[in-house]
């Protein structure tokens, strides 16, 4: 390579990837002072106070409160320490010792003289050493002044000091009232240790090993902790009620979570535990009036947890069961995940308000279809509505196949394809206000020659959309207070992937929402406060500020009374009037949907039995048939979640271990649960009613697979 100016050749160097070509220049090595720091924060041995800016701040905060304290630490040692002496000279004096072995031998007749005499003595060496004391302090006030009283005051204060400071084992320290607890293991993490051992969690020999020192977050303090090997953070989780015990806290100020991914494992817990109760200041307002509009493919704004971090709720691609008992936010709840969805006017709703009441009344101005009431008519209103939403989801489907591949990467909307307004396939939400009263609906139907209820037909509707439409772009939302078993069926409740469930009756009504076992991992909404309202048990589809491996965390909703909710409203009237997405009953279109129900009771399949009707019809295998027709009335409205093995088997008289063996190989593997026996809780192995439904399931998807395969052949 020559040079234009002078012509004189220049040296070439070789290009490798990732070099600068027009760098000439070396890389040059850290400096000294670099190298110093890397090493210095690397270092294991290298406190972290020394490390980080925040840690250090924290340590000179907790050096400031020890200094401030020690006078009066000083102080309560030294009287504990006096008291020990006093008991300890007490029991000295009265030959307390000598007496309670001459009792346990049964000699303290025979050793009643000897131990007068050495009572008299200790009297006397007590009234020696009380004459000498005083003596020898005039005597040093004489040769040295006041000075030498001060120096043996002091003295003598350290070794009472020392003698009564806090420390396993030291002598006398008899707990009889014990001080409160909360928030000293801030100060002293041999107590935060205690206490996981005063709960059990982990064993008197083993202890915890710190990750990160206690540090305050927010309107409390948070710490974490590895456990000993054979421990599991899952186990503190379930336990949390002890351990806030422990804490003596409540455990609604308690938040114990698993650390997971690359900074975690299944032994590490992060604690957080609050400096009052999180949830008993007054809500706060939903952020989303500050919003002009909002994009439905962001999760919206829910709630906050104990952290007052903000909980968003993502809605596309999922569906929401909401469930409580009355009076408990419910409604509101409902409403805040149609609030994000109101203000993005490319999404058409469905609202379905079976409460007759006027929280959901604002709603007509935006809603493309919107039906208040509770009778007969308004559910067969309903099902037309679910028929149509079928209908358009089959024919997304069938559209999705004639688009390319960057218009349409997978079988599945995107944020481009639901706001061109030529493909028609708008974001969709369906909102359903006490959901039970369509699905109890008793009305007969005929469908495809058919008979069953109306609420039967709204079930297979509802679920097939909840396992179909959420990929063509249809959100169900949907709320109960009256979450049972035999309200909303198992098949439908498996498939609504977020849930939100604010206070319950029981743990069982608990479960279903929340899912089968979820109170024994530690997530219980019974347990909340009646005081606590909006405040529930969040299991989200998705990832929240909580992080995406959290299985499920406590939410207090944001407040929107009706003026937010009629402002919200209006503002996304607004907007879908600015983009001409106004339709059906917003825009006074009030036409009824054009229904194929053949072509949809062939997609669900409810020409097919309904569900209460295919248990009788299908013909089970052994055991299995006679275990569903002993617990028929528990497998149908949900009463019981576990059967122990041993009343089964007294039940059918069969043979223990063939039993067991034919029952795992129709999909039925026991467990092991507590039951109570009316005196104590045993835990004894069975089977969860869960899986013998699930075994029924499949049992009917194979005998309809059966049948098709024979219609196709003939």
């Amino acid at each position: 390579m020559t040079d234009a100016d002078t012509g004189q050749s220049l040296p070439v160097r070789a290009v490798f990837e990732g070099e600068f070509v027009n760098d000439d220049s070396a890389v040059s090595p850290p400096s000294w002072w670099r190298r110093l720091v890397n090493a210095w924060r690397r270092s294991p041995r290298v406190p972290l106070w020394a490390k980080d800016r925040v840690h250090a701040i924290q340590a000179l905060k907790d050096l400031t409160v020890t200094v401030l304290r020690s006078p009066f630490r000083f102080l309560g040692a030294v009287v504990r320490g006096l008291v020990v002496t006093v008991r300890w000279w007490r029991s000295w004096v009265t030959v307390r010792d000598y007496r309670e072995a001459a009792e346990q031998s049964e000699k303290l007749a025979d050793k009643f003289t000897d131990i007068r005499a050495l009572t008299l003595f200790r009297w006397k060496v007590t009234g020696a050493v009380a004459t000498a004391v005083p003596t020898v302090g005039l005597v040093l006030w004489l040769l040295y002044g006041p000075r030498a009283l001060w120096i043996a005051g002091a003295a003598v204060a350290v070794a009472l000091a020392v003698l009564g400071r806090h420390r396993d084992g030291s002598p006398g320290r008899r707990a009889v009232l014990s001080g409160p607890r909360t928030l000293t293991w801030t100060m002293d993490p041999q107590v935060l240790v205690d206490a996981f051992r005063d709960a059990k969690l982990i064993g008197k020999d083993e202890t915890l090993r710190l990750v990160e020192r206690a540090t305050r977050q927010g309107e409390g303090w948070a710490i974490t902790v590895d456990l000993p090997a054979t421990r599991k953070a899952v186990d503190i989780v379930k336990n949390r009620d002890a351990l806030a015990s422990a804490l003596a806290v409540d455990e609604i100020q308690l938040n114990v979570e698993r650390v997971r991914g690359n900074g975690g494992h299944a032994g590490r817990v992060a604690l957080w535990v609050a400096d009052e109760d999180p949830y008993g200041t007054p809500p706060i307002r939903t952020p989303l009036l500050a919003a002009d509009r909002w994009d439905a493919w962001r999760p919206v704004p829910f709630g906050t947890d104990a952290r007052g971090r903000r909980i968003d709720l993502p809605l596309v691609w999922t569906s929401v069961l909401i469930g409580a008992i009355p009076r408990q936010g419910k409604t509101m709840a409902e409403r805040l995940a149609a609030a994000g969805l109101i203000l993005d006017p490319h999404v058409r709703l469905y609202v379905a308000d079976f409460k007759n009441g006027k929280d959901w009344k604002a709603a007509e101005r935006v809603a493309h279809r919107f039906m208040a009431g509770d009778d007969s008519e308004h559910v067969l209103e309903f099902v037309d509505w679910l028929v149509e939403l079928v209908a358009d989801v089959q024919a997304r489907y069938r559209r999705m196949q004639d688009l390319d591949d960057v218009t349409c990467p997978e079988s599945k909307v995107t944020p481009s394809m639901s706001r061109d307004i030529a493909l028609g396939m708008p974001i969709t939400a369906l909102v359903v206000d006490e959901v039970q009263i369509p699905l109890e609906d008793r009305t007969p139907l005929e469908v495809q020659g058919k008979k069953l209820t109306a609420g039967e037909y709204c079930g297979e509707l509802l679920m097939w959309l909840a396992k179909k439409a959420p990929a063509a772009g249809v959100i169900l939302v949907l709320a109960t207070q009256r979450p049972d078993g035999k309200t909303i069926p198992s098949g439908l409740r498996a498939v609504l992937g977020s849930r939100f469930a604010l206070r319950v009756m029981d743990w069982r009504d608990s479960n279903i929402i929340l899912g089968e076992q979820m109170n024994t991992r530690g997530y219980d909404s019974s347990r909340l406060l009646p005081s606590h309202k909006g405040v529930g048990i969040l299991r989200p589809d998705g990832e929240t500020q909580a992080g995406a491996d959290v299985l499920a965390l406590t939410v207090r909703t944001f407040y929107m009374p009706n003026e937010d909710w009629r402002e919200i409203c209006a503002q996304g009237r607004v907007l879908r009037e600015q983009e001409g997405t106004l339709t059906g009953h917003a825009a006074g279109h009030t036409t009824r949907p054009m229904l194929d129900h053949a072509a949809v009771a062939k997609a669900i399949g409810s020409a097919a039995p309904a569900k209460s009707e295919r248990a009788s019809e299908i013909e089970l295998a052994e055991p299995l048939a006679s275990v569903v027709d002993y617990l028929a009335d528990e497998l149908e409205n949900g009463d019981r979640d576990f059967v122990p093995t041993a009343e089964l088997i007294a039940v059918l008289g069969v043979e223990p271990t063939a039993f067991g063996r034919e029952m795992a190989e129709l999909g039925c593997r026991p467990t092991r649960d507590r039951v109570s026996d009316g005196s104590r809780i045993r835990q004894v192995r069975g089977y969860n009613l869960a899986d013998i439904r699930a075994a029924v399931e499949r049992a009917h998807d194979s005998t309809a697979t059966d049948t098709e395969v024979v219609g196709d052949d003939r």
